[in-house]
């Protein structure tokens, strides 16, 4: 049976929510629509969706704490769409922090979102070309770490577990596809959100910051990460692929 993609809308607002579930149904989607946080977590107890579209400002945990929440626990992998009726630049850059994998601004059409909703799903299904991991039972080693695709979880050498979100991994991957080769912006934007991505380019450098958190790598001299001047980031360290 082939399957049917799941949306999660979770938005204050009935009028929004009940017209974009109803868009998205019309178009081949399946949609379930909450009102605020208490009730999508009630809802994710119980259930799974492949994408969440989640508004910003809600009473109660806004987007933005409720987006931090979901990195964090057993839907740390679900693609997240984020909408809201404010354009300022720190909600977007705010919103990419937290581990959203897109941003949308009120009022927005429901065919751009429907788009922005098939694109964020195409990219984190995405695999890189020419990614160095065979199967599900190998992992890839770098300097310290074990990255594991299955769980999108960095693994150090004392054994902590760094958890990454969708966008951090899908660009780390990039960087593990492509090492000792320096990519500019165009082309992480390109590889990690394809082609005609208008995310700012800010959001690479947000991304990357992200990354070196993860790997506690020191942004004046790091180790992983390197910035090459003028002309962007390069994966500097030796990979390996290894058995579980």
């Amino acid at each position: 049976m082939q399957h049917t993609d799941h949306i999660l809308v979770v938005d204050d607002d009935r009028e929004i929510r009940e017209l974009v579930a109803t868009y998205l149904k019309s178009n081949g989607l399946r949609a379930t629509s909450v009102p605020d946080g208490r009730h999508m977590r009630t809802f994710l107890e119980a259930n799974s969706v492949d994408l969440i579209v989640l508004d910003i400002m809600m009473p109660g945990d806004d987007g933005l704490a409720l987006c931090r929440d979901l990195r964090t626990g057993k839907h740390k992998g679900t693609p997240i769409l984020m909408v809201t009726a404010r354009s300022d630049e720190t909600d977007r850059i705010l919103g990419l922090e937290m581990g959203a994998d897109d941003y949308l601004i009120k009022p927005f059409a429901a065919r751009e979102l429907l788009a922005r909703i098939k694109a964020v799903l195409r990219r984190t299904r995405m695999l890189p070309p020419n990614f160095r991991i065979a199967d599900e039972g190998q992992v890839v080693s770098f300097g310290v770490w074990r990255l594991d695709p299955v769980t999108r979880n960095l693994i150090d050498q004392e054994g902590t577990t760094v958890a990454l979100s969708g966008a951090e991994y899908r660009l780390l991957r990039v960087f593990i596809d492509h090492p000792q080769r320096v990519l500019n912006r165009d082309q992480l934007l390109n590889l990690t959100q394809g082609r005609g991505a208008d995310l700012f380019d800010r959001s690479i450098d947000l991304l990357v910051s992200r990354i070196r958190q993860r790997l506690r790598d020191d942004a004046r001299e790091p180790v992983y990460i390197k910035t090459v001047r003028s002309e962007g980031y390069v994966f500097s360290v030796p990979i390996t692929v290894s058995e579980v």
